[in-house]
């Protein structure tokens, strides 16, 4: 008669660990970081369609890195929760910090309780009415929470650009400062190399900015994200509000509102 091999169980979570951690590893990085009027999120992401920057609620939003059914599936439990406590409740009952720990619970199981764990990290991140209610939480494949302040960074290269973040980053830089650094980051070669080419349109980024009324996400890209990223002037911003007239060409995203 012949037994089951035995694993030890701090064995049995190390391998776990080490499995996800190298999954996480071979995406590429995301950048959440604080600006004058909210937080900005940049990706290295050549699609249009799969995201890694993603609205959860009116404040709020989502963030990831590794294998995208997993965080896909993540994003929309989050999306189902914050609904359904801002149906049953009320619409400022829905925080990020409820978010974040309602993943850690989902993560931790996974962890602990499936043949495989999640690769995948998360950040979720709340923009409050001053810059000190804003809220960065980092979620990893194992159900951990980590309060960030100003900035996290995620993907392969995490240490090397929270390193530099650490010395460059500075709180209540105007949003094109901010996003020129974060894209000079994700550049750089960890291995030490030249930079390399990043432009616009291998790019996701969305901010939450605190100066609109209710939903503060919005996606920045086409014509804008790239004069951002090219503008000799680091102190552009966004417009404080775009107009929502049919025919107006959206000056977040370039496209233009079709007719009612």
């Amino acid at each position: 008669m012949t037994f089951p091999m035995y694993v030890s169980p701090e064995q049995l979570m190390k391998d776990r660990a080490d499995y996800a951690r190298k999954g996480i590893a071979r995406g590429r990085s995301v950048i959440a970081a604080g600006y004058e009027h909210g937080i900005v999120f940049v990706a290295e992401n050549p699609s249009t369609t799969l995201h890694k920057i993603s609205e959860i609620y009116d404040r709020i939003a989502f963030a990831a890195v590794g294998k995208y059914n997993e965080f896909e599936n993540l994003r929309v439990a989050g999306i189902r929760y914050a609904d359904l406590r801002g149906y049953s409740y009320d619409r400022s009952d829905v925080s990020a910090r409820g978010l974040a720990n309602a993943y850690a619970q989902t993560l931790g199981t996974i962890f602990t309780q499936e043949s495989k764990p999640y690769e995948v990290e998360i950040v979720v991140a709340q923009v409050g009415h001053a810059p000190e209610g804003d809220q960065i939480y980092r979620l990893t494949y194992d159900g951990s929470v980590t309060e960030e302040h100003g900035f996290v960074a995620m993907g392969g290269a995490s240490e090397a650009l929270t390193t530099a973040l650490r010395e460059r980053w500075q709180p209540a830089r105007p949003l094109g400062e901010v996003l020129a650094l974060a894209v000079d980051l994700l550049r750089e070669d960890p291995q030490g190399g030249q930079p390399r080419e990043l432009p616009a349109d291998q790019l996701e980024v969305a901010v939450l900015d605190r100066r609109r009324a209710r939903r503060t996400f919005r996606r920045v890209g086409g014509p804008l994200l790239r004069s951002l990223i090219d503008t000799e002037d680091p102190r552009q911003d966004l417009p404080e509000q775009d107009d929502p007239r049919p025919g107006h060409r959206d000056t977040l995203t370039g496209e233009t509102n079709g007719q009612p």
